[in-house]
């Protein structure tokens, strides 16, 4: 069954951010993790990094997801399960940079994680794919995430996942589609400021 509730509910605690020469924000990489897994793949960075971030296309190689709906620019909701089980909840991108790094955080509470990805070129010209995720459950559920047997199964099925990707990508060669844009503190950046609005429906500006 789908928890609407995931989808209202923010987490508040997020790794902090850093800033770079150019004064650009960008996110810290997870200093604490209970799950890192890493993969190879036999297509270029832009090519892997195009294909991982169209989303609606993961219940395509993965054995866990079922659909993924874009409710804001940011945010998707994720509907996950095996069988009749199913579980939604939402999940927001905080920071993106085309062919290098992904950062996003679960809108939920039963539980949540936080999660990076970062994308980097092989000596082969590949694509080596890591992914670092942080349970971070509430509730009861917290029990069950300091065991090291959830940890265990969280890495597997994050690992397989991967693998599945790796065989979905290499096996068409080429991505299904792009978006090469950037986020910042979960907003999305634009080129060109986008002009004011009339406070009065439908009346243009200047």
């Amino acid at each position: 069954m789908a928890h609407e509730d995931d989808l209202q509910q923010a987490v508040p605690d997020t790794p902090g951010t850093r800033t770079d020469g150019d004064r650009v924000t960008h996110r810290r990489p997870l200093r604490e993790r209970h799950v890192e897994e890493t993969v190879e793949i036999a297509v270029p960075v832009r090519t892997a990094y195009n294909q991982w971030t169209q989303f609606k296309t993961f219940p395509r190689f993965s054995t866990v997801v079922r659909s993924v709906e874009q409710i804001r620019p940011a945010v998707t909701a994720w509907t996950i399960g095996y069988g009749p089980l199913r579980h939604r909840f939402a999940v927001e991108i905080l920071e993106q940079d085309p062919d290098t790094y992904l950062a996003w955080r679960g809108l939920g509470q039963n539980p949540s994680h936080q999660g990076e990805i970062e994308f980097g070129p092989t000596e082969s010209g590949g694509t080596a794919i890591t992914v670092r995720m942080l349970l971070e459950p509430r509730g009861a559920a917290r029990i069950l995430t300091r065991s090291s047997g959830a940890v265990r199964l969280t890495a597997r099925l994050v690992r397989g996942e991967l693998v599945n990707f790796k065989r979905f990508i290499e096996g068409l060669g080429q991505e299904g589609g792009a978006w090469r844009g950037t986020i910042r503190n979960g907003r999305v950046q634009h080129d060109h400021p986008e002009p004011p609005r009339s406070r009065v429906a439908q009346w243009p500006v200047g």
